[in-house]
């Protein structure tokens, strides 16, 4: 049992970290303290704490402190150590690696792009962007509207002939000198004044463009800039926030009901809205708001770019954030929890969108439950049979064989449990095999205490990929699992499947709107998804070296070359004998023997 009183006497009065361990020498707790000895001995005291503080303390059976310099270092510490070791009782919000930015590139042509990761100084960057879907139809707007070209250079630096982007007036044809450099350059200016949230100055521009044009009697230039107007008139309407110009800010919303809390993040850039994105905390059971506000803000924004102003819903402790944040940043960066004006509007939206995601997922939380519940009663199932896992086999014709592993759990499917298994040394097209060698390398490691124990397998397949995998059940020693077999019904038909079970059990078929068999058909298609997806990028990626490795003469260093020059496969199934001959090391004859060979 947990001396506190011996331990508590020997903590110094200095700011540091603290570690709360159980009984198995897990982490479940991590906070920080100005004052290790004042802090750490809230915790023991008589008073009467939180249900869920409580419930934390009752396990605790060692605590571990970290001293630090200051109270800064304190906080810094703290969230490495929440993002390292996940424990029980912390907040944790997802760690979000890059949001993604639109770029233009440093080139004598700039291009437009998305971009995620460290930046360059030689480009651009606009944003960030909540997701990617906001980021793709923003560059679809400039695109539409400035057509500045999107492909890479290496495409760029090899094309004879317009592409098809030209064709429907996404792209002035750079790359094959359509346009002249200077009148690209000023639609990279008109760019860069739309990115910047000056839409109206772009406006007058273009307007005084088109009159001019039509002074001239140039007619067809006229209707070019008139249809640009249309379009950013258009851009314009559905911008439903209209945002102090130029202003950089993010907008913080916390909501909690029905015991579930969501922190709704709005990213306004330039005086543009960006959009939202929503976030589930795990651990946040009766947790306090302002406390899952807090831990969002340290969580999301330390070690990330911060803009100049937060607008957040709860006041929170923000005097260590904010100096944080604004010596990351380099500039003062502003908390603020009682805006006024349009940035109250702002956060009145974002408690909406979080409120709206919460009534969201409650729904289809419900949902899901009613299915679950309906599969179990209908299957005779364990009661508490919360964790299914589902595998699925994807090749063609035996090549580029990938099994995947999807996991459903809490009643959603949780996309960063999936896992794919590239299976090699089988017969081609030996579906069991590959089944066997999946099954058997996942299970024997979470056998061995390596992972997450599910409560149900479901298997992608008739009596055969079963009887595999009651067999490697068996070897790894975890014959407990409950197994099922979703075989495809008379041809293939969704709602005909044929459910079969180990041991020779008679299989059954369950009603096309019984709403059990709709969580197994879900969990099914996304296993045949996951599955699908990845055996392509692996056939396309072994087609891709193969096909030029067929070649007699190109050896991996003209491979390298050939690939390098015309930007990939594709770029040299395009490319002429004429322009394969400008390869070094390429000749009039070995360019011929590469077209007939790829055409």
């Amino acid at each position: 049992m947990f001396d506190s009183k011996s331990f508590l006497a020997s903590l110094p009065h200095l700011p540091g970290v603290y570690r709360m361990l159980n009984a198995g020498g897990e982490v479940i707790y991590v906070g920080k303290a100005r004052d290790l000895k004042k802090r750490v001995s809230s915790y023991f005291q008589k008073t009467v704490l939180a249900p869920r503080t409580g419930l934390m303390v009752s396990q605790i059976a060692q605590v571990e402190t970290t001293v630090t310099r200051t109270e800064a270092e304190a906080l810094l510490l703290e969230n490495n150590l929440i993002k390292a070791l996940a424990p029980r009782y912390n907040v944790l919000f997802r760690d979000d690696k890059s949001y993604p930015y639109i770029m233009l590139s440093g080139h004598r042509f700039p291009r437009l792009g998305i971009f995620r990761g460290v930046p360059d100084k030689k480009n651009q960057y606009f944003g960030p962007f909540p997701n990617a879907g906001a980021v793709r139809e923003s560059l679809q707007l400039i695109q539409k509207v400035f057509r500045l070209r999107t492909c890479e250079d290496s495409v760029f630096n090899n094309r004879t002939r317009p592409c098809l982007l030209y064709q429907i007036k996404r792209c002035t044809g750079p790359c094959v000198g359509r346009i002249e450099e200077e009148s690209y350059r000023r639609d990279v200016q008109e760019a860069l004044l739309f990115l910047e949230g000056r839409e109206q100055q772009v406006l007058e521009r273009l307007e005084a463009n088109m009159q001019a044009m039509a002074e001239a009697q140039r007619y067809e230039e006229a209707a070019l800039f008139r249809d640009q107007v249309s379009a950013l008139r258009k851009i314009q309407e559905k911008q439903f926030v209209s945002s102090e110009s130029g202003l950089d800010a993010d907008v913080v919303a916390c909501f909690a009901a029905e015991g579930m809390v969501c922190v709704n993040l709005v990213m306004i850039r330039s005086g543009r809205h960006l959009g939202d994105k929503s976030f589930f905390p795990k651990n946040a059971e009766e947790c306090d708001v302002a406390a899952a506000l807090e831990a969002f803000l340290a969580q999301h924004y330390i070690g990330r770019t911060v803009p100049p102003l937060i607008v957040v819903s709860q006041t929170v402790d923000d005097r260590l954030l904010a100096a944080l944040m604004s010596e990351q940043a380099k500039r003062r960066v502003q908390i603020s929890a009682n805006p006024s004006g349009e940035r109250k509007v702002w956060l009145k939206m974002a408690l909406e969108n979080a409120r709206i995601a919460i009534a969201q997922r409650l729904s289809q939380q419900s949902t899901q439950e009613a299915r679950l519940q309906a599969l179990l009663r209908e299957l005779d199932l364990a009661e508490g049979t919360k964790r299914i896992e589902c595998f699925d086999i994807s090749h063609t014709m035996g090549e580029a064989t990938v099994a995947s592993c999807v996991v459903y759990d809490n009643y959603a499917m949780q996309k960063g449990e999936y896992r794919r298994y590239n299976i090699t040394g089988i017969t081609p097209g030996d579906d069991y095999a590959a089944m066997r060698d999946a099954l058997t390398r996942r299970y024997r490691k979470i056998a061995a205490g390596e992972g997450v124990m599910p409560d149900l397998i479901l298997i992608d397949g008739g009596k055969g990929q079963l009887g595999v995998a009651e067999e490697v059940m068996a070897e790894v020693g975890l014959s407990s699992i409950a197994l099922i077999g979703v075989a495809k019904g008379e041809a293939r038909k969704p709602g005909l499947e044929q459910l079969i079970f180990p041991g020779g059990e008679k299989g059954i078929q369950l009603p096309a709107d019984h709403i059990g068999l709709h969580l197994i058909q879900q969990i099914r298609d996304e296993a045949h998804r996951f599955a699908i997806t990845g055996h392509r990028a692996k056939r396309g990626k072994m087609r891709l070296h193969s096909s030029l490795e067929d070649i007699g003469g190109v050896g991996a260093k003209r491979r390298q070359k050939l690939l390098a020059r015309f930007g990939g496969l594709k770029g040299v199934q395009a490319a002429s004998v004429e322009e394969l001959i400008q390869v070094e090391g390429i000749s009039r004859t070995l360019a011929e023997k590469i077209y007939q060979e790829l055409h």
